[in-house]
């Protein structure tokens, strides 16, 4: 077998796989297109006490925001709890603390609890905060979120029967602020527009995504409560709960808008820690889900969720190849070859060309026509983070769970406070941008034009993600003190646990 021959092989047999990907994305947009329709529950004859909580770490930019829009919730004071579950190291404590001492004085219940280690990062954090919350529901808001008044009003009524969890729609507030951020909210559009409610009105499972939702407490503590052995404690959380029967509603028509990251190196972070922290998930529950009795459907859909991200090393390899693939071609021009490749590439691109333009039209939002001429990035953003992703899926299998690395905000400043610590792999991507792109060259010398379009998606992508990569600029962030870093957490350490400890150490602001 010669050298070509391997490759050409390896490089169908990704492809082919892949393309599993893309006929997936595919059946996800025709459920979605499917969806039935639902009833809207009744008012409560009486409305549950709901606490809210918002888990806070170095926050200064947009604490503030936060909790104003937070006391602006249209819902009964004497049922309302606000607690800010502040982790800081900054003067977001102090923001926070004054913020609360004014609203209190409203008739306003809330209260600061600030911790002095993060033990369990985030979850850790909310853990800590329901050993004291006095609300059956629980609602929970990320920093960056603007939650609207109606939220309380519109969400709390679905909690009926079984249901343990409701889930709305993100909204993006600095959409428009660069390519970046317009291609992030494609590609979020595609899992909050098309992915959850294709998944929700079919039947299958889907996942709380942390922030912009709302609990019923008994089914957070059937579940186990929050778990910190892996970084995705939202996604932990809804399996468990989902494995105990409790059931979950998508509002695809409702939506909570909240900030995107604006430069390269926090994007690559957040994703970086979905990735990872999914990874860690599919590891802990994926046999759990496969022994439970279940739908097969449930149990294929739950499988197709948690292995996405093993893709991105799939893409890698799958750049790699392609510039010897066309070298093969030229040199030996089967064109068996050539009609196989073409067939599975697009069976791979054109399911997510139709996702995300469903995504563009289901959204509403923006203007369409600029949207979807944007496609071809939102696919080249996505094929260039191969590399950091592929990165992630690898610490993901590996043993300790790693340190929750909070994305930086904005709100809105010109000049934020914080930066993303940058990752390394900046001149990797741009090294396989140049790899693809002498492969493009290679292809015009020799009159064969067939595999540009394809080269120039790739090349483009690792290109922008490479080159935003190495111009962020530096990490502007002030190191967080020794007390506030707190420990990684251990693979070792968690292993088996379902229950984040509660750190009692903490300053509680309530008089």
């Amino acid at each position: 077998m010669g050298w070509t021959t391997l490759v050409v092989a390896v490089y169908l047999a990704i492809l082919a796989v892949l393309s599993l990907n893309g006929l997936h994305r595919a059946w996800l947009v025709w459920a979605w297109i499917r969806r039935p329709g639902r009833r809207v529950p009744p008012t409560p004859a009486e409305w549950p006490i709901v606490t809210v909580q918002l888990p806070v770490f170095d926050e200064r930019d947009v604490v503030r925001r936060l909790l104003e829009a937070c006391a602006r919730l249209d819902y009964p004071r004497d049922r309302l709890e606000i607690q800010v579950l502040d982790d800081s190291s900054d003067d977001t404590t102090a923001i926070a603390i004054a913020l609360a001492e004014r609203y209190r004085a409203d008739g306003l219940d809330v209260v600061v609890r600030h911790r002095d280690v993060r033990t369990g990062f985030k979850a850790g954090a909310l853990a800590a905060g329901l050993g004291d919350a006095k609300g059956e529901v629980i609602a929970l808001f990320d920093a960056d979120f603007v939650p609207p008044p109606d939220f309380l009003r519109r969400t709390v009524p679905w909690l009926v029967g079984r249901v343990g969890m409701v889930q709305t729609r993100w909204g993006h507030i600095n959409a428009d602020k660069s390519w970046l951020t317009r291609a992030q909210a494609t590609l979020l559009d595609g899992h909050f527009v098309v992915e959850h409610t294709a998944r929700h009105r079919s039947g299958r499972w889907f996942n709380f995504n942390g922030t912009a939702g709302i609990w019923r407490r008994a089914a957070i503590d059937d579940a186990g409560g929050w778990s910190h052995d892996t970084l995705t404690e939202d996604l932990d959380l809804s399996y468990r709960a989902q494995l105990r029967g409790w059931q979950f509603v998508y509002l695809d028509d409702f939506v909570s808008p909240g900030e995107l990251p604006e430069d390269m190196h926090a994007f690559k972070s957040q994703q970086h820690r979905w990735a990872k922290g999914s990874v860690q998930t599919c590891r802990k529950l994926l046999g759990r889900i496969w022994d439970a009795e279940l739908p097969t459907a449930i149990k294929v859909e739950a499988t197709a969720h948690l292995t996405a991200n093993f893709s991105y090393p799939l893409v890698l390899l799958l750049t790699l190849c392609l510039p010897w693939v066309v070298v093969a071609r030229i040199q030996h021009a089967p064109a068996a070859l050539l009609a196989a490749d073409s067939f599975l590439f697009v069976g791979v691109l054109a399911p997510f060309l139709a996702f995300y333009g469903s995504a563009i039209l289901g959204a509403g939002t923006g203007e369409k026509g600029q949207r979807l001429a944007m496609l071809p990035a939102v696919l080249g953003l996505g094929l260039g983070l191969a590399v950091a992703q592929t990165r992630a899926v690898y610490e993901g299998m590996g043993g300790g769970v790693g340190t929750f690395v909070r994305t930086p905000k904005t709100g809105g400043n010109e000049k934020s406070t914080y930066r993303a610590e940058p990752m390394a792999s900046g001149w990797i991507e741009l090294a396989l941008a140049a790899y693809v792109g002498l492969a493009g060259c290679y292809s015009v010398v020799h009159g064969y034009l067939a595999p540009l379009p394809f080269l120039a998606l790739f090349a483009c992508g690792y290109a922008a993600v490479g080159a935003s990569s190495l111009g962020s600029g530096p990490s502007q962030r002030p190191a967080p003190s020794a007390r506030s870093a707190g420990p990684q957490v251990s693979g070792q350490s968690q292993a088996g646990s379902s229950q984040a400890p509660v750190d009692g150490s903490h300053v509680d602001s309530t008089p």
